[in-house]
């Protein structure tokens, strides 16, 4: 009897290993530095108002400066960290 719960220990142990990598592979659980995830989604388009987000023929470093020469958009510099 020992034995057979030895083995159902081990089993569950190994089915929930297998649940946690299926769970984290299809990102359901996030594993990592959450400040990495944060800057990439402050920067994606979804999260930034119409005016703030970088037009045609910019890069985000000229976008930035463009930016801050205008008093009404100085707020969007705080979507490009």
């Amino acid at each position: 009897m020992a034995e057979i719960n030895g083995k159902m220990l081990i089993y569950i142990v190994i089915i929930a290993v297998i649940v946690l990598l299926l769970l984290v592979s299809f990102g359901i659980i996030k594993i990592g530095n959450a400040k990495i995830v944060n800057v990439a989604n402050s920067v994606s388009n979804s999260n930034i108002p119409e005016k703030c987000r970088i037009q045609q023929g910019y890069t985000e470093q000229s976008w930035k400066e463009h930016l801050g020469h205008h008093a009404e958009t100085r707020d969007c510099l705080q979507y490009f960290p």
